[in-house]
């Protein structure tokens, strides 16, 4: 099973290309889920209300199995697929890329509209860093706090980032785990006393 996705490490905005007077202006932005594209789109469109078009593709997914391409109003693939091909050509997922156009009275025609946003793309994409991430899952841990030490240990054994601890007659832990070394902490949890865990 897959554990890790290649993706970019932080949003890039504003790559700018010209063509017959026409202007395209590029964004990136890593994405988790659909809340957070939907506010990254929403936030370009935003600081560009007077663009012709504001045309993207995504993919999320461990293998970019959720995915879309937008040509908002250029004709049909001249704008989102070639964006979408360059997310392949990088092989990245939870990316959004967005191509803003501000039309400059010269038609490019489909191919030259292909040229162009994939242009576009590609360098707003080489201007990323990208980076192999890998899945997390949250974990929460129900236990006695005669046993603390041994909880934290293991999960620094484990790196794991605890998200919240809360010490009351049970002790409760959230973490964040890396998924592939989710059954082996489960394992080495079942095997004290008095622990239970479970994911959120």
């Amino acid at each position: 099973m897959l554990y890790e996705y290649k993706t970019i490490d932080r949003p890039i905005e504003n790559i700018i290309i010209k063509e017959k007077g026409s202007k395209f202006i590029g964004f990136a932005f890593p994405v988790q889920n659909e809340n957070e594209l939907k506010k990254a789109l929403e936030k370009v469109r935003a600081e560009h209300p007077k663009a012709t078009h504001h045309c993207y593709a995504f993919r999320m997914g461990l293998n970019g199995e959720n995915y879309r391409a937008n040509d908002d109003g250029e004709p049909s693939g001249s704008a989102g697929l070639p964006i979408y091909n360059q997310l392949l050509a990088h092989e990245i997922t939870h990316i959004l890329v967005i191509v803003v156009r501000y039309y400059g009275g010269t038609k490019l025609g489909v191919s030259g509209l292909v040229k162009a946003y994939k242009e576009s793309a590609k360098n707003t994409l080489e201007e990323a860093t990208l980076i192999t991430k890998e899945l997390e899952s949250e974990i929460e841990i129900q236990f006695p706090f005669s046993i603390q030490n041994s909880i934290f240990t293991l999960l620094e054994k484990y790196n794991a980032k605890i998200l919240k601890f809360d010490s009351e007659q049970t002790a409760v832990i959230v973490a964040k785990i890396k998924m592939k070394q989710q059954e082996e902490i489960f394992k080495n949890l079942s095997e004290m006393n008095n622990v239970t865990c479970k994911i959120n």
